[in-house]
């Protein structure tokens, strides 16, 4: 997916109700705003990504139905990160106490929160800089578990709070650890 940064200049910076107006006017498009108040313009996936992205939303979505321990949910959920940055991860899930916490008015919009756990795919024109670079912004607003997927490389990467990148490569699965108790990604679809 290729994606376009707009400079907002500083006396133009919307707030978070402009900002969904912003969307809810472009539904056809899928934006971010970064924490520096960058408009980011994401063009829609190809069809391997599409498909992979399913996947891996299809497997988390599975494993939350039979374990009912969270939300899980897809690519076009926006969340509003403590750094002022609204994102919308390829896959995420966040503990039910934590959704039990919001109020029905925060559940509506772009959820206030960073999630628990992510998973960002590598499509074949994403910048894979600008990707880790999003991963750490996860991390660094609260992010517990993190996967960024490179299909291409064959490569995991595993972001967790406190603790340097593990890289691994062409694995078959990724366990959830403690953050997703029991559940397994079976990386055969994707790789």
């Amino acid at each position: 997916m290729t994606s376009v940064t707009l400079q907002i200049p500083q006396s133009l910076k919307f707030t978070d109700d402009e900002f969904v107006e912003i969307v809810a006017a472009n539904k056809d498009l899928r934006l971010e705003l970064s924490h520096q108040g960058e408009l980011i313009v994401m063009s829609p996936t190809g069809g391997e990504t599409g498909e992979r992205n399913l996947e891996l939303s299809g497997q988390v979505w599975f494993w939350n139905r039979n374990n009912n321990l969270g939300k899980a949910f897809d690519s076009s959920t926006g969340f509003k990160l403590p750094n002022g940055s609204t994102r919308s991860p390829d896959v995420s899930w966040i503990k039910i106490e934590r959704w039990d916490a919001l109020t029905p008015e925060q559940r509506k919009k772009f959820l206030p929160l960073c999630p628990d756990f992510v998973i960002e795919l590598v499509s074949e024109s994403d910048d894979l800089a600008d990707t880790q670079a999003k991963m750490r912004e996860y991390i660094n607003n609260g992010l517990r578990l993190g996967w960024l997927l490179n299909p291409k490389d064959k490569q995991v990467e595993i972001y967790r709070q406190n603790q340097a990148v593990e890289i691994l490569e062409n694995p078959q699965s990724l366990s959830g650890e403690d953050v997703l108790p029991g559940f397994i990604l079976d990386l055969q679809p994707i790789f």
